[in-house]
């Protein structure tokens, strides 16, 4: 395994590099430490991503790889390792770690693949369906600056065979088939979460317009995207609409109008009463987890009564936006010690016996 510092600079460059692609930039030399095929052989997966999953428009899997460059940097890396002094350990046995990655918005098991390649056990990977080429693409890009890593991350297609460990991401109803499957191993199983806003009534028409990046960001396909809104008594929700205005071109986008146009007409169906504004369905709900197109809300009556709401579906929610939390327009920006419903990947992957 590279020593501390070899991987610091060796994911401080891929940063760099997915920097250049966040913001769609041409091959900037030999700078980037890419030669101009290795570059655009990248760029060219970047594109074709849509082609597997009709919602990772070019835009959105560029705000991805930027938001991956964000958090690539050298301070965050090092904060980042500096948690983990057994990471210099060379004693320890190297395990083949099964990782099954989820889709629904890019990049999203980049985290899983980094993380197992840290820790140096090697990794078995199953990419999700909706997205074959981008992880081994960036995969390859790590080996230019990690000799070795390549061989460390191996890409599968159809069953993990043998692993020593596992993680896994999916919906409920996988997480079931998985910890039936894995059971007998060491596993981290994630299911299915959503993230919720917490508004106190006086926030700004620029945090609310933040807010916005929160709802929408990858279609609000992501578990930390905000599906459900805790607002005061007497919060007027047209503020929402005049917020968000901006994002209203999202429903040109084919598959996000087929579900507003769905939703819109099963509600009005059923006579359930709901606010629209074209490409935004509003209702008022109890519930956590909102359809796409549609966000909830729900009235609470004071501060201590969003805490007890939080408090009680802890088990379900990612994250939570809102003052005191993550900021709005933050969510889809984790640190890279941000672990997806807070299990420590990190510490797992090196208590590995």
């Amino acid at each position: 395994m590279e020593g501390s510092n070899q991987r610091l600079a060796a994911l401080a460059q891929l940063g760099e590099v997915m920097r250049a692609l966040g913001a769609h930039q041409p091959w900037p030399g030999h700078a980037i430490g890419l030669s101009r095929v290795e570059y655009e052989g990248l760029e060219r997966a970047v594109g074709r991503a849509q082609r597997f999953n009709g919602w990772a428009t070019e835009e959105q899997v560029r705000h991805a790889f930027a938001a991956w460059g964000e958090a690539l940097r050298p301070a965050p890396i090092e904060a980042w390792l500096s948690r983990y002094p057994e990471g210099g350990a060379s004693t320890r046995a190297v395990r083949n770690v099964g990782l099954v990655l989820a889709g629904n918005v890019p990049l999203v098991g980049l985290h899983d693949v980094l993380c197992t390649w840290l820790a140096g056990h090697r990794a078995r990977v199953k990419c999700s369906s909706q997205e074959p080429e981008l992880l081994p693409a960036v995969a390859q890009v790590l080996d230019r600056f990690a000799p070795g890593a390549a061989e460390r991350i191996t890409f599968v297609e159809g069953k993990l065979g043998e692993v020593d460990a596992v993680i896994a991401t999916g919906s409920n109803n996988t997480a079931r088939y998985f910890e039936h499957y894995f059971g007998h191993l060491p596993r981290i199983v994630r299911r299915n979460r959503v993230s919720v806003a917490v508004l106190e009534g006086n926030e700004t028409e620029d945090e609310l317009a933040a807010l916005g990046e929160d709802v929408f960001r990858y279609f609000g396909l992501g578990c930390r995207n905000v599906s459900k809104l805790l607002i005061p008594v007497d919060f007027d929700v047209d503020r929402l609409f005049r917020a968000f205005f901006p994002w209203g071109g999202i429903i040109q986008h084919n598959k996000y109008a087929n579900n507003y146009d769905y939703t819109r007409a099963l509600w009005l169906l059923d006579r359930v009463p709901f606010l629209e504004n074209g490409f935004l369905l509003l209702k008022e709900d109890e519930a956590l987890a909102s359809p796409v197109a549609a966000l909830f809300f729900q009235r609470v009556a004071d501060r201590a009564a969003a805490e007890r709401y939080l408090e009680a579906n802890a088990a379900a929610i990612q994250c939570v936006v809102g003052r005191g939390h993550v900021p709005f327009g933050r969510a889809q920006h984790p640190a890279l010690w941000d672990y997806a419903d807070g299990t420590d990947t990190m510490r797992f992957l090196f208590g590995l016996p």
